[in-house]
């Protein structure tokens, strides 16, 4: 199938090219949409706790795409269409993403979720940041994330589901944004999650060589157009999300989704495409130039911004967090060194 795809893909004008990768973000998308709604509705139908389902299913659901394309990219051979995928992300969610809800209005900042999730962010961060550098492989040009690597990350990422519940559990509340049980049939709810799994994976099938496409006939590499192009892509559920939330008056509810996002895109998402090829994921040099320090820095001013005394971040930093995103997209196309 990927030869029949690759082909027809090779032979589209660029306009195609564009006009098939906006179309398969839109189903890629929707199709997880789809998947997290069903696989929701079948969890409360069988009696799981709707805190557990915040916990686990949505907040997975959220970084779906990102891990369906960062996956199939590894496994045919592409490391910085999967790695540019996730650390794009990340740069994305908290720049763009919580720069221009700020803007909208002002972003309240729940203490627990700062002091408990915020600080996992931080240390996924890092954590991701350390296993790229070169030290840890045999050159020195290049670093590389193991397939072991890839299994401790969703070793950890099981802990942190299991904190999550917990966490959920002694609030007392449901943390997480979850539907309504409806009077369906089962077979009806069980159809509609198998064709949210087909969206998502045809989408990312198409995707992939696609993107591959562009960035041979544009000459820029495949990790630049992925922590750019595909990163804002993939990332459109969580710009929805947050802009309803703030237009809403629930600010709190974009900053907890993007932190949770921000982990799962490290552990979910880096470390199942780490561990599903033995090579692992190499790390290319132009990464440590740019998206890995754009991502520390990135981070880092929403980290010190969310814990100011007012518990609030306000539009003067959502703006700057806005910029920092612009400067980080203006450099990945400006070849400055």
């Amino acid at each position: 199938m990927e030869e029949v795809i690759y082909h027809l893909v090779v032979q589209l004008p660029m306009v195609g090219l564009f006009a098939v990768i906006a179309v398969f973000l839109f189903t890629l998308a929707k199709g997880a949409d789809l998947l997290v709604d069903e696989a929701v509705s079948l969890s409360i139908h069988w009696g799981i706790p709707k805190m557990v389902v915040g916990a686990t299913i949505v907040s997975l659901g959220t970084t779906l795409p990102e891990a369906t394309i960062s996956v199939l990219a590894a496994v045919n051979g592409n490391p910085d269409l999967a790695l540019g995928n996730a650390i794009g992300s990340i740069i994305a969610d908290t720049g763009l993403i919580l720069g221009l809800a700020a803007m909208i209005g002002p972003l309240a900042v729940d203490p627990k979720t700062i002091n408990r999730q915020g600080r996992l962010q931080v240390l996924a961060v890092i954590l991701l940041a350390i296993v790229c550098l070169p030290f840890f492989s045999n050159g020195m040009t290049h670093g590389t994330i193991y397939q072991w690597m890839g299994i401790a990350f969703l070793v950890l990422l099981a802990g942190y589901i299991y904190l999550s519940m917990r966490w959920a559990v002694s609030s007392g509340v449901d943390e997480g944004v979850v539907l309504e049980e409806e009077k369906r049939p089962i077979w009806m709810q069980v159809s509609k999650l198998v064709v949210g799994i087909a969206l998502v994976i045809l989408s990312s099938r198409i995707l992939i060589p696609t993107v591959e496409t562009l960035a041979i006939r544009v000459g820029i590499p495949q990790g630049v157009i992925a922590a750019t192009l595909v990163a804002f892509g993939t990332s459109l559920p969580e710009l929805v999300t947050a802009v309803t939330a703030v237009r809403k008056g629930h600010g709190e509810l974009a900053v907890g989704n993007i932190i949770g996002a921000d982990i799962l895109n490290v552990l979910f998402v880096v470390g199942s495409a780490a561990a599903v090829t033995s090579q692992g994921l190499e790390v290319p040099l132009a990464f440590y130039k740019l998206q890995i320090p754009a991502m520390i820095l990135i981070v880092g001013f929403f980290r010190y911004v969310a814990k100011n005394a007012y518990q609030v971040i306000n539009r003067r930093e959502g703006l700057i967090l806005f910029l920092l995103y612009f400067v980080y997209l203006f450099l990945n196309f400006v070849p400055l060194w």
